[in-house]
């Protein structure tokens, strides 16, 4: 319970008129200044009774694509055996906020609120917690208490319908000659993980459950089957921010229609996130979790392919390197089948000895070029 900006002013120009009425002997200016401090005491004294209502909010969904409706629902019972006086609730999201007017409630009752949440902007938005208030009708004082807890709202980059690529391991250098040395059998461990709903029980890895005290599966990869490695270029000068997000929005596509499609898939940036996955709806909802708080954040100096690419197991299928600019890029050509670049700079589209250049000046034209050539 404090008094509001308003209040303090009123309680100002009360005392002053009190002080002036009685220095000066003026009977109006004394009852002018008693009528306004007993505006402030009725203030405080409506708006001193505590909150009393139980209140609960829920966020649906709570992944949602970029520009699609997100909505809160906020849950709101008296359980008192008086009648509940109205309050306002105020939630946030992100740097948005939203104000609610709850309305009076008799005992027992209950009322059901909805809004939206911004989703204009990709990223991890924190929604909450709750603010409960209660002014007065004059808004002299007022009173607020924080409630509730947060909740995670994660706003994916768009997604645009794209084909899928296919092709596993490459059992042929560009020279001809066979090689199957990385093909040890139908399934290669790929990552030791957290059990999430759906996996299979027989993928459980008993020795790491065991040691982390956390149901853990292997992750396994067949080489045969069709992979797909996206790698985003996250360096600062090679994009402008509103040209970036129209690259995430690239990758989003290719990895979530790839992973959907059950083909291993992997994200790999410039600035140093590599995260191979196997397939799945899981796995891309992963995808687009990391994608969804993504940044510009590879150092200046930083190549537009990590090392790892070509010194780590995962190789073969399609390679799609979503950049700004095709200038001095070297492509590990004996590594995939197939090698793509995406350049969304504009411009006069340069070659690259083993890819093929896909030039677009949006990541709708981007898709739909990918869509065209994939047939």
């Amino acid at each position: 319970m404090r008094l509001t900006r308003r209040g303090r002013v009123v309680l100002a120009v009360a005392v002053g008129l009190l002080i002036a009425g009685q220095w000066g002997g003026y009977q109006v200016l004394r009852v002018l200044g008693a009528a306004l401090l007993g505006a402030v005491a009725a203030a405080l004294l409506l708006t001193m009774r505590g909150f009393t209502a139980r209140v609960r909010r829920a966020v649906h969904p709570d992944r949602v694509e970029r520009g699609r409706p997100a909505l809160a629902s906020l849950r709101v019972g008296n359980p008192g055996a008086r009648r509940m006086a109205g309050f306002l609730a105020t939630d946030t999201a992100g740097a948005a906020t939203r104000t609610i007017r709850v309305r009076s409630l008799p005992a027992g009752a209950e009322a059901v609120y909805h809004y939206e949440l911004p989703t204009s902007s990709r990223g991890r938005l924190t929604v909450g917690p709750l603010t409960l208030r209660r002014e007065d009708p004059f808004g002299l004082a007022g009173s607020r208490l924080p409630t509730g807890e947060t909740a995670p709202l994660w706003v994916h980059p768009r997604q645009l319908p794209a084909r899928t690529s296919t092709g596993g391991y490459p059992r042929h250098h560009h020279e001809g000659v066979a090689d199957d040395s990385r093909l040890p059998g139908s399934a290669d461990l790929q990552d030791v993980r957290e059990y999430v709903p759906g996996d299979e029980v027989r993928h459980l890895h008993w020795k790491a459950t065991a040691r982390t005290g956390r149901l853990m599966v292997r992750d396994l990869a067949d080489p045969q089957q069709p992979r797909m490695t996206v790698v985003l270029d996250t360096r600062a000068q090679a994009l402008a921010p509103a040209r970036f997000e129209e690259a995430v929005e690239v990758a989003a596509s290719l990895l979530a229609a790839s992973a959907r499609a059950g083909h291993h898939s992997r994200l790999v940036t410039s600035g140093g996130r590599d995260l191979p996955t196997s397939g799945g709806a899981q796995a891309a909802r992963r995808l687009l979790d990391e994608l969804c708080v993504v940044g510009q954040d590879a150092v200046r100096d930083a190549a537009v392919l990590p090392r790892v690419l070509a010194t780590d197991r995962w190789a073969g299928g399609s390679l799609v390197i979503v950049t700004g600019g095709t200038a001095g890029l070297v492509l590990p050509r004996h590594r995939f089948r197939s090698i793509f670049v995406v350049d969304l700079a504009g411009g006069v589209p340069a070659g690259v000895p083993g890819g093929r250049v896909l030039r677009a000046d949006s990541a709708a034209a981007a898709v739909s070029r990918w869509n065209q050539v994939l047939g």
